[in-house]
């Protein structure tokens, strides 16, 4: 019985950790200039796979340096510098087109569209909704199964 104690303080342990490996793991940043090269490798001297705007989400999946490993709502992945990116919460439309609602759920009309990869602010989550801010400025609902990003 005494070589129980060590496993199940281990155990403990690691499910103690597992909420905060988790957030590391699906770590989100945005975009935080108007335009920033995402780059096949953690330095300038890469080359720029695609010009992401402001706002875009990204998915940290490793760290170099100062450097982020991201992918985006397409799997793509590839390198940003860290101080280009920060923490306002944004989605990205993954689907061809979205309604985009008085609030949140079918029942409320629709006073919009967006389409695909276009870059919305996020204002509030609320269930399997969330509020947004297009680039055009209209605000409303859309479900979140038709987003990708935080």
């Amino acid at each position: 019985m005494t070589g129980a104690r060590p496993i199940h303080s281990l155990l403990i342990a690691l499910l103690l950790a597992l909420p905060t490996a988790i957030a590391h793991a699906a770590q989100m940043v945005s975009i935080d200039r108007p335009e920033v090269n995402m780059r096949a490798g953690p330095s300038t001297s890469q080359a720029a796979l695609w010009i992401l705007g402001r706002g875009y989400p990204l998915m940290v999946i490793g760290r170099q340096g100062k450097w982020y490993r991201v992918r985006d709502f397409e799997g793509d992945e590839g390198w940003v510098y860290r101080s280009l990116t920060g923490s306002t919460p944004h989605h990205v439309v993954k689907t061809r087109v979205a309604r985009v609602r008085s609030g949140p759920g079918v029942r409320h009309r629709a006073i919009g569209r967006v389409s695909h990869g276009e870059v919305l602010r996020t204002l509030e989550r609320r269930g399997d909704w969330a509020r947004v801010r297009t680039p055009g400025g209209l605000s409303g609902w859309v479900a979140r199964r038709l987003l990708w990003g935080w």
